[in-house]
């Protein structure tokens, strides 16, 4: 027996009993009661999906692009059907057929909204990745340092100002004209003067010298420059137009064969690559929200899909759990002010609970992070102490132990006494603070009540409010507010931290330190890129002053979140480097390298 939708999906009953037996097995066999509120809607919301993605009632919507993501899967595993072990023998002492192809699901956010344009995102913006499509002058190592992909060279003028790049002459765009300095030229130039998302304000021009040599002179000196050409995808000047993102050429990894708004992209490997060649021939995602794709995993009918630690205790027959270590962290800005500012629009700045240093300073040492990776992420997370940790500009005097003796003794020393309520008070002021996290974030808003029961037991009152991104960051000026921060640069910490170019403080809290901004700015002049790390770590902590437990310490970071995907069995993904913030492309910027294994 099959289900059928008037869209003329079919489905197997036999696969709506197995995703019925699944939920008998987990709902039964585990007691739905023993189970926490936190983790019984996820799974609850996951076998709902599962049955409705097993009998297509979900995937059964009239017009163009607006048919469901599980329908999508359904289509993609059929159209995938002769190209791997799905149809071919299985372990059971037979053969099994070579596959060279895979189907990965991603949240709905990953999906480039404006396409696969650099000039509009695409390998760079809020969530950095290796555009795959095209190709970038550098890439970033495991260790995120700096290697070449199309530059073979690159010198940077004693001021700082100017980079000359040597790249290499072998590399054609997939329509078969050739890739030269002037494409690389007229890229940047392009992005400088449209991009949306990326800041190329530093850059004045760049010129191409001859074929093979670009110069990019700056507005101003920029040594993490390399990091810029490690996410800015090359694209031809004589192909690129209003609907380049719809149908772009590049001369990278793969070529984009499809795009289903809403639903897919396909990729297959560029056979003109100039490197070697990518093991897995074709890469289809798919974008479903969290629920769906768990059911996709149950089906079967993906390879690897996104989850998260709401799921991270359930078993999928056939998958493992694969966990990827970040820099995708969490923490919230404590604003280091004193209320009574505003800033030149009248918003309100500083806060006066937050504006002491020895409340910052106890807050920190309170947080016992590893609990808070176990209550809220299941265990699949790392304490975060900086916006960069494991980096190589971190600074390893940023991290700080869980103390809560000396927790106490400051909150003492700094004259706040615990009142007949137990909270803690000073000056006839209590010790309490709101605590903001973004509307509909159930991880940050979790993270946010973790921190108010910590501190509670040290006699401080936070009271946890949802908020949308439309005020957020207004109140962020005079209230904490939960953020998520983590890239592959250390302009990160500029960002967060450097007083803002003619402002009074930093964009995001409240906060100023002239050494602290002497720092980055010296790093940012740097000649040299390796150098320039032990400037950034000197703007963290210089041994007298910075940003860290010793310092002022305007934020207190609490985690890095894993990324976690559901593997097939047998689907060998090659070794990751850290992930940024944003749980979406990242985890394919080596999806050339991955194969398939079954012995």
């Amino acid at each position: 027996m099959k289900f059928k939708c008037q869209e003329g999906i079919e489905y197997s009953s036999t696969l709506l009993f197995l995703v019925l037996f699944d939920f008998m097995e987990k709902f039964l066999m585990k007691g739905w009661m023993r189970l926490s509120k936190f983790k019984r809607r996820p799974m609850a919301a996951a076998v709902l999906a599962a049955i409705l993605f097993a009998s297509g009632i979900s995937g059964c919507q009239k017009g163009e692009n607006r048919i469901e993501s599980q329908e999508t899967a359904a289509q993609a595993a059929s159209e995938t059907k002769g190209k791997g072990p799905g149809d071919g023998k299985t372990e059971a002492g037979m053969d099994v057929e070579a596959k060279d192809s895979v189907i990965v699901v991603m949240g709905p956010s990953s999906e480039p909204e404006a396409g696969f344009d650099p000039a509009y995102g695409w390998g760079a913006g809020e969530h950095v990745h290796e555009p795959l499509i095209q190709s970038t002058l550098t890439v970033t190592t495991k260790d995120l340092r700096i290697d070449y992909d199309l530059a073979t060279d690159m010198k940077v003028s004693e001021d700082g100002l100017t980079w000359t790049v040597t790249i290499r002459d072998d590399v054609k765009f997939t329509d078969g004209e050739a890739l030269d300095a002037g494409d690389v030229a007229f890229t940047y130039n392009t992005l400088r003067d449209t991009s949306s998302v990326n800041d190329f304000t530093m850059l004045k021009e760049a010129a191409a010298l001859d074929d093979t040599t670009v110069e990019f002179r700056l507005n101003r000196p920029y040594s993490i420059w390399p990091y810029t050409m490690a996410i800015t995808g090359i694209v031809p000047e004589h192909a690129y137009g209003p609907d380049y993102g719809r149908n772009p050429i590049g001369s990278g990894r793969y070529i984009m064969k499809q795009w289903d708004k809403g639903q897919q992209v396909i990729f297959e490997a560029n056979p003109d690559y100039y490197g070697e060649a990518p093991k897995m021939k074709r890469v289809t995602i798919l974008f479903m929200d969290e629920d769906a794709a768990y059911a996709a995993a149950l089906s079967g009918q993906v390879d690897l899909a996104y989850t998260s630690a709401a799921y991270s205790d359930q078993t999928v027959d056939g998958y493992h759990l694969f966990s990827c270590e970040t820099v995708d962290n969490r923490g919230f800005n404590l604003p280091a002010i004193p209320a009574g500012e505003a800033d030149e629009n009248g918003m309100a700045l500083g806060n006066d609970f937050t504006s002491d240093i020895g409340v910052r300073r106890a807050i920190n040492l309170a947080i016992d992070r590893e609990a808070m990776i176990e209550n809220v992420l299941n265990g699949h997370g790392t304490a975060a102490y900086s916006v960069c940790d494991k980096m190589p500009w971190y600074n390893p005097a940023a991290k700080t132990e869980y103390d809560p003796d000396m927790a106490e003794a400051i909150l003492e020393e700094s004259g706040w006494r615990k009142g007949a309520d137990g909270i803690r008070e000073k000056n006839g002021r209590k010790a309490e603070f709101a605590l903001l996290y973004p509307a509909g974030d159930s991880v940050r808003q979790a993270l946010a009540a973790e921190t108010a029961n910590q501190l509670s037991e040290f006699g401080i009152q936070v009271d946890i409010e949802g908020a949308g991104w439309d005020t957020a960051y207004d109140r962020a000026q005079s209230t904490p507010l939960m953020w998520g921060w983590g890239a592959h640069t250390p302009m990160e910490l500029y960002n967060i931290y450097h007083t803002k170019p003619d402002g009074a403080y930093a964009e995001y809290s409240p906060y100023r330190n002239e050494a602290v901004d002497r720092a980055m700015d010296q790093a940012l002049e740097s000649g040299n890129l390796e150098e320039s790390y032990e400037l950034w770590k000197e703007a963290q902590w210089n041994g007298t002053t910075g940003i860290t437990q010793d310092g002022d310490l305007p934020w207190i970071w609490l985690v890095n979140i894993d990324h976690l995907y559901w593997v097939k069995d047998g689907l060998q993904v090659a070794e990751q480097k850290l992930h940024p913030h944003g749980h979406g492309w990242s985890i394919v910027n080596n999806v050339d390298q991955w194969t398939w294994n079954w012995n």
